[in-house]
């Protein structure tokens, strides 16, 4: 298996690693002998120059049949990318994670700058400090943010940072601005927001502390991860405000909105709960 040439999204070529598909299959909890069984299975569908895409599409169908919350785990980076098209999902799932981590949270908030009004995608304060927080959300995986990005949130931050109208401006509102993607940053843009003081949070930036990681960290799963939900109950879910796979629990009422089966909403509930439910 190793011995062979895949194709990123880029187009690039690289080796294929056997070693990083068990990690990202570890990574979804799937257990040892599930992990041998999706390789064993995988194996006669690999050839040479087969795109990355497609080994995941793969390995995914096979992990599905094996473990229906190792399978939702493993498509967290897809789940993510299902929160769209409007921005509003992207922004409560990261105030949902800041939230886990003690922040409160505020999100579409207008403040009136020194110059213009703002619309604040995500406010978070802990600890006597508020931070705004800017969402970059992205449906193509490829989309990085660059260097355009957090020199834009700069310019915003310093209209907003200090109260308009005092005169000696000592009365700070935020003390930094933040920028969240689900994708990844340029490295122009993380030169950039070190320079200047910009907390970067990407796919898996900083290492670490990326958005995958918080996600393990605390359990918060978006429900476009869920296997058991059609495209477009997902969408009737979103379209109701509902974002989190924890906001299903022990709750047919939503589902039933959304128009999910009587007879089907139960499997909805118990992968719900076997994914969120620790």
């Amino acid at each position: 298996m190793n011995q062979l040439t895949v194709t990123k999204a880029s187009g690039e070529k690289a080796p294929f690693s056997v070693e990083k598909l068990k990690t990202s299959l570890r990574r979804s909890g799937a257990a040892e002998a599930v992990i041998q069984d999706v390789l064993q299975e995988l194996e006669p569908t690999l050839y040479e120059g087969i795109s990355t895409k497609k080994i995941y599409k793969n390995a995914y169908a096979i992990l599905k049949k094996e473990s229906k919350p190792s399978a939702a785990r493993y498509s967290l980076k897809k789940g993510i990318m299902q929160l769209g098209p409007s921005g509003f999902p992207f922004e409560k799932f990261v105030a949902e994670l800041l939230k886990a981590q003690g922040y409160t949270t505020e999100i579409g908030i207008f403040v009136a700058g020194q110059c213009v009004q703002h619309e604040i995608d995500v406010i978070a304060a802990r600890d006597g400090k508020r931070y705004m927080i800017e969402c970059k959300y992205h449906n193509q995986h490829t989309t990085k943010s660059n260097v355009r990005i957090p020199m834009y949130i700069r310019s915003r931050f310093k209209d907003v940072e200090m109260e308009p109208g005092s005169g000696q401006g000592e009365v700070v509102r935020f003390h930094q601005a933040w920028v969240v993607t689900n994708t990844r940053f340029t490295d122009d843009a993380i030169r950039y927001a070190t320079c200047m003081r910009l907390h970067l949070i990407g796919w898996d930036f900083p290492t670490k502390a990326g958005l995958k990681d918080m996600v393990d960290s605390y359990g918060l799963y978006p429900l476009t991860c869920l296997t058991t939900l059609s495209k477009a109950e997902k969408q009737e879910l979103l379209d109701m405000r509902i974002v989190l796979c924890k906001e299903l629990r022990h709750n047919k009422k939503p589902l039933a909105r959304a128009g999910v089966k009587e007879s089907h909403q139960q499997g909805v509930l118990d992968e719900v709960e076997n994914l969120c439910g620790g």
